[in-house]
């Protein structure tokens, strides 16, 4: 038995690769042609940075978030318009801006920041203005503050 040790290994090893490249792959390539990871809204993603009043909903809500987060203690200057905003598609936005920060704080001068913002109420755009229908999935350069 000792001398079929490794003629066995090398047999599992020729099964397992056989039955993830002949079974288990197709599995997944149809899963991934399927409809099942398919999410059918009116907004598309862009590649290019955008301008809508949705993007420009979104930037308030970072700004607004930015100034909870940060307290009273700080005074913040934000821009009037973004320096890019991007669609991700099915409502959730890229936001890319700048904040001024005054005061006797060491962070004091401009920042870059990144935020990622989804409105969660999708088509129906009437709670738009809402804070409570906006999530911030994440929030960069801004975390040395």
């Amino acid at each position: 038995m000792k001398k079929y040790r490794t003629y066995l290994f090398v047999a599992g090893i020729i099964v397992l690769f056989l039955g993830l490249y002949k079974v288990v792959m197709p599995l997944v390539y149809k899963v991934a042609a399927s409809d099942l990871f398919l999410v059918d809204s009116k907004d598309q993603a862009s590649r290019l940075p955008i301008s809508t009043h949705l993007s420009e909903i979104a930037f308030k809500q970072c700004n607004n978030y930015i100034k909870s987060e940060l307290g009273s203690d700080v005074s913040i200057i934000f821009p009037d318009k973004p320096l890019n905003a991007w669609t991700l598609g099915n409502y959730q936005y890229l936001i890319s801006a700048e904040v001024t920060i005054t005061g006797n704080t060491e962070s004091a001068g401009t920042k870059k920041y990144v935020c990622r913002i989804n409105y969660d109420e999708g088509d129906n755009e009437e709670g738009a203005l809402d804070s409570k229908n906006w999530s911030i999935i994440g929030l960069s350069g801004m975390n040395d503050l």
